[in-house]
């Protein structure tokens, strides 16, 4: 596969920024099997974003010719208080997780699934970790908190500002060449791009992937500084909200009924669930098409490429109805695989559920 072949595989949709494009260029031209990674907190169950979205972009990178591990970042969670600091719940939670990558298409033999315990056991992991906070400011960490969901830092415990430097500390150790996070995590990519040459290391290829929003609609929660990003990152799907969320194992009733009690406003692309489903899931690139069952009073069926729904949606030919209907019937077959998976499973998804 050529390097042109290659780069399109990765900056596919749901790819949002590449940290250079042409750094990644020179990569594949210079390595044949680069590194690439994501890290996920086990933290509950899984959801459009961290499920379906992932588990398309892992397997772009490995058909991208990519060697691309997994963290399963359990003292991450821990860290992050998640389950109440639950750590064998954080690691049931991992273990689901592989199982929900695997459903949804992610062959199990072609990734390296790495546990944080295996990485924090080590000695190394740790005289890493204080070489790059020994080149960082307080400043750098502060600026990197709201991957953690947090912008108020003085409200903060310690162990919050240990975190960004776990995450750089995470890409020198897993040998990362490409660290491929999602837009909320990329001041983390950027530091260890700053970081990894006074280290003597090196500068990954940063490749990050937008943020699906939730059902709810559009949030602004000061997140970020650049507007744009604070709305997705305020806005994104969240498994703590299950209302607003699509899990990988809903029922299609329930996927359904949460698509029609979506927000969706007429003639409005920006910062619309339904529509950022379509552009990021369902046609990733400008030549897949959909077909969009409309009543024969308003035209009818239409067959449409990505550009062309846009268009439509915004001259109002396609109704919010309509292209909900559609999208639901999407993703029901999309997570059929994993609905099946997990259909004999109820007491594992009840457990992990943050209704428990």
């Amino acid at each position: 596969m050529d390097v042109d072949t290659r780069v399109e595989l990765i900056a596919r949709r749901p790819c949002e920024e590449i940290v250079t494009p042409q750094e990644l260029r020179e990569l594949l031209a210079s390595k044949d099997k680069p590194v690439a990674y994501n890290g996920f907190e086990p933290s509950g169950l899984m959801h459009l974003g961290t499920g379906l979205l992932s588990a398309l972009k892992i397997m772009d990178l490995v058909r991208a010719g990519v060697r691309y591990k997994v963290l399963l970042a359990t003292w991450h969670a821990w860290l992050n208080n998640k389950f109440g600091g639950d750590m064998e719940k954080i690691r049931i939670a991992a273990k689901y997780f592989i199982e929900g990558w695997t459903a949804l298409g992610v062959d199990p033999s072609a990734v390296e699934y790495v546990m944080a315990d295996d990485l924090v056991s080590r000695s190394e992991y740790w005289e890493t970790l204080l070489r790059v906070a020994s080149r960082v400011t307080l400043n750098h960490v502060v600026r990197a908190l709201p991957i953690m969901g947090r912008t108020q830092s003085e409200a903060l415990k310690f162990g919050a500002y240990i975190y960004p430097m776990m995450q750089v500390t995470d890409i020198f150790m897993l040998g990362a060449d490409i660290a491929q996070l999602g837009m909320d995590q990329r001041k983390a990519n950027m530091l260890a791009k700053e970081v990894g040459p006074t280290l003597g290391l090196w500068s990954p290829v940063a490749v990050h992937h937008h943020l699906l929003a939730g059902l709810s609609g559009p949030r602004k929660m000061g997140m970020d500084e650049n507007e744009a990003l604070d709305a997705q990152i305020s806005s994104k799907m969240s498994k703590s909200k299950p209302d607003t969320a699509i899990f990988i194992h809903d029922t299609p009733e329930e996927i359904r009924s949460k698509i029609r009690k979506a927000y969706c406003p007429e003639r409005v692309i920006e910062n619309n669930p339904i529509v950022d489903y379509v552009q990021h899931l369902i046609l990733r690139d400008d030549t897949q098409t959909l077909l969009v069952d409309r009543p024969p009073h308003k035209g009818g069926p239409i067959e449409v490429t990505w550009p062309e729904l846009k268009a439509l949606y915004l001259k109002g030919e396609i109704h919010p109805l309509d292209l909900k209907a559609t999208v639901a019937e999407s993703l029901i077959k999309m997570l059929e695989p994993a609905r099946k998976h997990f259909a004999n499973k109820e007491e594992l998804i009840k457990q992990l559920s943050p209704t428990v």
